[in-house]
């Protein structure tokens, strides 16, 4: 008998009040853990606690915990609060306040008005979501909580039977598709504004990482370890070579003996390209970053236009915006693939670029004057660096992780560790250029790319960072010279969405093909479609596509005050078409009521109509004590039975139809 028990016991199902808080808590787990990711960590060990310790209550049916145990609590938070972040206000600190509010109140649910303050501070904490990420996983996992967060508020909405968890998240799955085609209408037509919608002025660029306007040993290559997408490429005509794929950024033409910087022009007009041919047309999508420069490919030939940031194009061929590039921007250009730059440039312009430093690398310097004397032409010259690096005897190498250079940098990587990145290389060839007379610079910028088979994008990430030298020759002009290029050609030649590699997982006990034709290497592609078409046509949905689309449908010049009625006009469309068959299908009476009015009439004709006050039970009980038929007595306690199972059981729609054929067998049997 204990055995017996002890198995009742285990089975007992679980009571509605605990049932209903704990998908309570499910919901505001799925609301909390997208936090996790920008929270410190003290917050997201305490609220791990806390939602621990309610799930524990929940449970045991214990009771909630005293005001007086909460309230240090929480005056400890908000003081952990205010020491981390400085303050209680921005965007950080309020988050994490949020959040932290959000746990406490859960172990204060003492009445109905506080389980709706959980479940709307919970809805209003998703909306900071997109504060740190607009993705396409930060939206589904929205989604996703927001489903969730609706069940349990209709879960604690019943009086009486409650549905199954199933049918409550069908219900909220309902609600969220009637407001889905709304959303969307407003979407696309209520007036956009210009800049990003989210995110604060003082932190919009924090964490994003790129190019700046410096060079050091070094930080191109720790930059080069990063996947981030710096931008992506649709090419409106043929994709040039990859070889060919040089995008230039920024300028540098200052050295002080370790760092090249950019030095500031007095000239404000950009140089006319000459003996210009093989353009290419193509459209940039740049991601956010912290510094005003935009990316083009080597020449750029015109202006972008950004709205309300006018871009220049400086002596050197920098496009450079007026601001920050700090939301992403789309923009259309032209480059020329071949070009002369300045073949007549005037002495005095190109002065600086032959500026070192005073007493560093004297090495350098008397191995450039053993060059210079030995060869006529600054083109021999040129080549005889190049062999230099590329030169087998000389075994350069070309690495991520080079040795650390002393004070004389240059003179140490050329003649003592010989191994580095390509900045290592590009700066000492400009310094052994200079050196010899000849007019040079380093550009930084980006070199390649990977072409999506799957939508056509280029993307070109931070990993295909990259610097190259320019040098100046008579009648030439600026030529570009990559010396990378000959210590490792692959770097430059070759294309990463060809080439076979493989991945290492499990610690390296299985290495996993990422080649072109892998079905890993597929998926990779396909996801970075979608990720690319949700940039494209959702979080770069600018005024100026809202403009091209309703231009496109017959709009044009229309004005905010417009569009606002459109809006309005097609809002109220999309509620009538929806509202219009939910009012219809109320009118359309219930079977199983239809069934039970006809039992209802035949028993009024009988005399003994069902009173106002009087349910099935209560009608069948008084029906009992009638003088009537004892089979038709039979039939009416079995209906009356069927209409209640009917009626308050947790039927779903399927079972419920399956009564209706019995209670009209039934009903045709009560004479």
């Amino acid at each position: 008998m204990t055995g017996i028990g002890h198995t009742l016991t285990k089975t007992r199902p679980m009571s509605r009040d605990k049932a209903d808080t704990l998908l309570l808590l499910l919901a505001c787990v799925l609301v909390l853990a997208p936090q996790a990711s920008h929270l410190p960590i003290w917050i997201t060990c305490t609220g791990i606690a806390l939602l621990l310790w309610r799930g524990w209550i929940t449970f045991r049916g214990n009771r909630l915990p005293p005001r007086w145990l909460l309230l240090p609590i929480a005056a400890l938070s908000m003081g952990g609060v205010f020491v981390t972040f400085d303050t209680v206000f921005g965007r950080d600190a309020g988050v994490a306040m949020l959040a932290l509010l959000l746990m406490l109140k859960l172990l204060e649910m003492r009445a109905r008005r506080d389980l709706f303050v959980v479940v709307f501070l919970s809805f209003f904490l998703l909306l900071t979501n997109f504060f740190y990420s607009q993705s396409i996983v930060t939206a589904v996992l929205t989604v996703t909580a927001v489903i969730v967060m609706l069940s349990a508020q209709l879960s604690f909405q019943y009086t009486g039977v409650v549905p199954p968890l199933r049918q409550r998240l069908r219900s909220a799955l309902f609600i969220f598709a009637l407001a889905a085609p709304l959303t969307i209408v407003l979407f696309v037509l209520f007036p956009r504004i210009q800049g990003p919608l989210w995110g604060l002025p003082k932190d919009a660029n924090a964490g994003r990482t790129g190019l700046s306007d410096s060079m050091t040993p070094g930080n191109i290559a720790q930059l080069s370890l990063s996947r981030e997408v710096a931008f992506r490429v649709k090419f409106l005509d043929p994709l040039p070579p990859q070889s060919r794929l040089y995008w230039r950024a920024v300028v540098l033409d200052r050295f002080d003996g370790r760092s090249w910087t950019r030095q500031p022009t007095s000239s404000n007009s950009a140089p006319s390209l000459l003996n210009t041919r093989t353009f290419v047309r193509y459209q940039v999508t740049q991601e956010p970053g912290s510094q005003a420069w935009l990316f083009a490919l080597d020449m750029p030939q015109g202006l972008p236009q950004l709205p309300d940031n006018p871009v220049t194009l400086t002596p050197d061929m920098q496009l450079v915006a007026r601001r920050a590039i700090d939301e992403r921007v789309r923009y259309q250009m032209t480059s020329a693939l071949d070009y002369t730059l300045q073949p007549d440039a005037a002495p005095d312009s190109l002065r600086r670029d032959l500026l070192l430093p005073s007493g560093y690398n004297p090495a350098s310097l008397r191995f450039a004057a053993a060059l210079h004397s030995r060869f006529s032409s600054d083109t021999e010259r040129i080549r005889a660096v190049l062999d230099f690096f590329g030169g087998k005897e000389y075994n350069f190498i070309y690495t991520l992780q080079p040795p650390l250079l002393g004070r004389n940098s240059v003179d140490d990587f050329l003649f003592r560790t010989r191994a580095g990145f390509c900045e290592h290389y590009a700066g000492a060839f400009v310094v052994l250029m200079r050196a010899m007379g000849i007019p040079a610079r380093v550009v930084t910028g980006y070199q390649g790319g990977q072409l999506n088979p799957v939508d056509g994008f280029l993307t070109v990430r931070q990993s295909d960072a990259h610097a190259w030298a320019e040098v100046w020759l008579p009648r030439r002009g600026w030529v570009r010279i990559d010396p990378t290029a000959a210590v490792s050609p692959d770097r430059i030649d070759r294309n990463p969405a060809t080439a076979q590699t493989s991945e290492p997982i499990l610690g390296g006990l299985i290495n996993m093909d990422t080649g072109r034709d892998s079905l890993l290497s597929r998926l990779r592609f396909r996801w970075d479609a979608i990720n690319n078409g949700w940039n494209q046509w959702v979080l770069n949905y600018t005024p100026q596509r809202q403009k091209s689309l309703l231009r496109s449908l017959g709009f044009d010049n229309i004005g905010w005050k417009t569009l606002v009625l459109l809006a309005a006009a097609a809002g109220a469309a999309i509620m009538l078409a929806i509202a219009v068959p939910m009012l219809a299908s109320r009118g359309r009476r219930d079977p199983i009521e239809r069934v039970y009015e006809s039992f209802c009439k035949r028993m009024a004709r009988r005399g003994m109509p069902p009173h106002l006050h009087e349910g099935p039970r209560s009608y069948g009980e008084r029906l009992a004590s009638a003088s009537l038929p004892v089979d038709s007595k039979h039939a009416i306690e079995q209906f009356l039975a069927l209409l209640e199972t009917a009626r308050y059981a947790a039927l779903d729609h399927a079972s419920r139809a399956a009564l209706l054929p019995q209670l009209k067998t039934l009903l045709n049997r009560i004479r």
